[in-house]
């Protein structure tokens, strides 16, 4: 019999709130996505729906709380006993393991294992080329990575002096390393039992569930992890006897399956599409079972500053006042979609002030006697041709990429809209500036959150000159300002908020001056959570449903 404390109901219940609270086992929690994961290799993923997920399966050094809104950007030490000692004025970080840790298998954790997760992600690139490699920048060493140097014992400045700590020397201070100590990259993986890029299918476990199965393309199938001990978990519980992720949907059928009970919750964390956002809005029974939170992320698109005409800042700038920010709005469903931005910072984050770079008008539809003599300062008054890299699987941003492409037409720019699937979208299409190149592709379409809820974690992948790699890049327009990068690294040791929030702000508007990142809004996601899901609260550190909490009736 299911037990259940008083929870919040109704539209937007789970932003501030939890949804049919309950700490009792369940059935079968269904989620439902339009693609695959890019990779359920923690040291190989760059999706914030992926990271999300793989909570359920691995533990971090720290993580979030598990509690709605704000409280879920609150740091809880999680495979550590307590957050990081710093020490050397931050040029030294030390964790210590919780004792009893154990993998699926029921052998123990060890603090070797966290460093060669932490070597394999950020120093194994040339086998897994997705996720971000912050250590490697941070830790400063030469090392050549466990398959170019397996005989070495990772990377120097990372040392395990007995099985339960792990003791990180970085070349300058840092003052955010808790918040990099949750990214999976710390998830710990266990040498002997690494197949490489072949990981991503059987990812060993320390979380409540392990993988029983994997069908890449199809199905997902955990079930409950027996070595997992609750006792050692701050944030994660048993809520689901097993849990069911079918992959490789159409947009339309997985919002189908929502709305009939086949599934509980989509794992995207997007929202619906548009006719079904009409549908639900429209009956008071189906709105009651939706949220639409502000997701924390920004919907941009990049001009790569490397293929041209995209080397000219001026035809750069002439995109940024052609674009019909207005129609891109409504491809997302309009206002229930998102607000329309004007900087790269979403709101969510300290340091967003509000500033238009860029006027598209009141009705943001563009400035096309702006973006003209943009042109005309280019030396090409009368346009040019380029292409658009988009996910059509994510139908809202291929329309909103085809809306663009309307838009700039206006002004004479020709941009064919191609289109990629979202499970190599960094790997092989987007993510690989030689891809570009070949195929002169000089817009991507992108969505961006923070690694972490600070404005390091949101920019420095996107826009430090040294963060740019030729497979899972994320800084498509290929930005190397001195500057920027200075501002980055003085941010980074701040341990003054004020500072920091300000330095953010003067990273945005310069980014915005080199016009490589257009940002077109601030989304929100119109979530639907069937009445079966259980446990359900929109977390502030991935501004969708926190997969670990859910449970199902």
């Amino acid at each position: 019999m299911e037990t259940e404390q008083s929870g919040t109901t109704g539209f937007d219940a789970a932003v501030d709130g939890v949804v049919a609270p309950t700490d009792e086992l369940g059935g079968t929690l269904r989620l439902v996505r339009t693609d695959d994961f890019d990779s359920l290799d923690p040291g190989n993923t760059y999706y914030a729906y992926t990271w999300n997920f793989l909570r359920l399966i691995g533990r971090t050094l720290v993580t979030f709380d598990t509690a709605p809104g704000k409280s879920g950007q609150r740091l809880v030490p999680d495979l550590a006993e307590s957050l990081g000692e710093s020490s050397d004025g931050g040029r030294t970080w030390t964790y210590r393991l919780r004792p009893g840790l154990l993998y699926e298998d029921g052998t123990p954790v060890v603090a070797a294992d966290v460093k060669y997760a932490i070597a394999r992600s950020n120093y194994g690139t040339d086998v897994l080329g997705v996720g971000p490699t912050y250590f490697r920048h941070l830790l400063g060493t030469d090392y050549g990575g466990p398959w170019r140097e397996p005989e070495v014992d990772g990377p120097v400045t990372v040392e395990t002096p007995d099985d339960r700590t792990l003791v990180l020397r970085l070349a300058e201070p840092f003052a955010g390393m808790d918040l990099l100590a949750t990214m999976p990259s710390t998830t710990p993986v266990p040498r002997d039992r690494d197949t490489g890029i072949g990981y991503r299918l059987g990812p060993v476990a320390t979380g409540p569930y392990r993988v029983e199965s994997y069908e890449r393309g199809k199905l997902v199938v955990l079930e409950r992890n027996p070595h997992w001990d609750p006792e050692t978990d701050p944030v994660r519980r048993q809520r689901a006897e097993r849990i069911e992720v079918h992959l490789g949907k159409d947009p339309h059928e997985v919002d189908r399956m929502l709305l009939s009970g086949e599934a509980h919750i989509d794992l995207a964390g997007f929202g619906v599409q548009p006719a079904a956002q009409e549908r639900i809005l429209a009956d008071p029974e189906l709105r009651a079972n939706t949220d639409n939170p502000l997701t924390g992320f920004t919907w941009i698109y990049c001009l790569s500053s490397r293929i041209a005409p995209f080397d000219n800042v001026h035809c750069r700038r002439a995109v940024q006042f052609a674009t019909d920010k207005a129609a891109m709005q409504e491809a997302y469903g309009g206002p229930v979609g998102g607000d329309i931005a004007t900087t790269i910072l979403p709101p969510t984050i300290d340091g967003y002030q509000p500033f238009d770079r860029y006027p598209v008008g009141e009705d943001a539809t563009g400035d096309l006697e702006a973006a003209r003599a943009e042109l005309a300062l280019a030396g090409m008054p009368d346009g040019f041709r380029t292409k658009i890299a988009a996910r059509k699987d994510r139908l809202k941003e291929y329309r909103a990429a085809e809306a663009l492409s309307a838009g700039l037409a206006r002004v004479g720019i020709e941009a064919e809209v191609l289109d990629f699937p979202s499970g190599d979208y960094f790997d092989r299409y987007g993510g690989s500036p030689e891809y570009l190149r070949e195929h002169g592709i000089g817009i991507i379409m992108f969505g961006w959150g923070a690694d972490f809820p600070d404005g390091y974690g949101f920019f420095q992948q996107i826009v430090d000159g040294r963060a740019i790699k030729e497979r899972g890049n994320q800084n498509m327009g290929e930005l190397d300002d001195p500057e920027i990068n200075g501002l980055l690294d003085k941010g980074a040791v701040s341990g003054d908020p004020e500072e920091r929030a300000a330095i953010w702000h003067r990273i945005d508007r310069l980014t915005m001056d080199h016009a490589v990142i257009v940002p077109y809004l601030y989304p929100r996601s119109l979530l639907y959570r069937h009445p079966d899901a259980r446990n359900v609260l929109v977390t502030g550190s991935f501004g969708m449903y926190d997969y670990v909490a859910l449970g199902a009736k």
